[in-house]
């Protein structure tokens, strides 16, 4: 036996009331009314039978139009009346827990009455869309603009990858697929060095290699690199932190090359681990625009903190 639909006591807050459906309780509540029991029950009665039993068949004396037997006759009803509530009441409070308003009295004011409609003002809002122009790095708490001709990774197998240019073409080297533009963001966790500096320099050789030389599945997209040159190196403001950037121009086998960049700093959030972007860039009319490595990074913000720019040499401070 279920307990009908309608507005039970709410058994966190007692002295409110609470939808319950039928089968479980919805978020909606409201303040008790004034309706009468009786009422309350007979609705109930009327709209769920089978959970009261069939109605009692009240004995009544013979027709003699005497003033005693009609006295008689509604005093016996009465009775009966206060023994179904009686035993409804009973019925309702049988289970234990909070999981159902059979576990509280029956309600003593209300009626049951038909649900809110689903635009009640008090369903919860649907949470607002995230910002089609940035790109979100909750791991390391920041984000990144998604500027034109970029695009949010699509069938990427790196977890690092947070953009790259809309598309792919045959690699030039071996058989696979290529991109034009890629750009990562990972926590440095493999070594102790502190120092932005040392740990972009570290880092650009291994992202050529990876970029340019030999992937991580042992293919050469672009049959390994010729050479490469130091491009430009320095601080650079990211997010508000201070931090340090390489990037090289790396000259290949098959192919017009590239560009790779390096770019270590403090998080801005947590224990302020150190964050490395990587950003590769084919050469050539095909790639994506150079300036796009310095729009990138000086759109990058905090998480949260719209206002907090850089780029190189904006608001360079003392830390590396």
């Amino acid at each position: 036996m279920t307990t009908p639909p309608g507005w039970y006591r709410d058994p966190s807050a007692p002295h409110t009331e609470r939808w319950w459906d039928g089968t479980a309780w919805t978020e909606h509540r409201r303040a008790p009314g004034t309706e009468q029991q009786g009422h309350q029950q007979q609705q109930l009665q009327q709209s769920h039978p089978q959970s009261y039993g069939p109605a009692p068949t009240v004995p009544m004396p013979a027709a003699d139009g005497s003033g005693r037997a009609k006295a008689v006759a509604l005093t016996t009803a009465a009775a009966v009346l206060v023994a179904a509530i009686v035993t409804g009441a009973v019925v309702l409070s049988k289970d234990d827990g909070d999981g159902d308003p059979g576990a509280i009295a029956a309600p003593t004011t209300s009626v049951p009455a038909d649900p809110p409609s689903s635009s009640s003002s008090s369903e919860a809002a649907p949470e607002p869309s995230a910002d089609p122009g940035r790109v979100v790095d909750e791991l390391n708490g920041i984000t990144l603009p998604l500027l034109d001709g970029w695009a949010r990774p699509e069938n990427v197998s790196d977890t690092d990858v947070v953009m790259t240019t809309p598309g792919t073409y045959d690699c030039p080297g071996d058989d696979g697929l290529c991109r034009h533009g890629t750009v990562f963001s990972r926590t440095v966790t493999a070594n102790d060095e502190k120092s932005t500096a040392a740990l972009a320099r570290d880092d650009i050789s291994d992202a050529a290699d990876l970029a340019y030389d030999r992937n991580k599945i042992d293919e050469r997209p672009f049959h390994g690199i010729t050479s490469h040159r130091l491009v430009e190196q320095g601080q650079v403001a990211v997010a508000g932190r201070t931090g340090y950037f390489v990037r090289w121009r790396v000259r290949t086998e098959a192919g017009p090359g590239g560009y790779v960049q390096s770019m270590a700093f403090p998080s801005s959030v947590g224990s302020e681990s150190l964050v490395m972007v990587r950003y590769v860039f084919d050469a050539g009319a095909e790639g994506p625009p150079l300036a796009d490595m310095d729009r990138i990074t000086k759109g990058i913000r905090p998480v949260g903190d719209a206002d907090t720019g850089g780029g190189v040499g904006s608001s360079i401070g003392p830390t590396q």
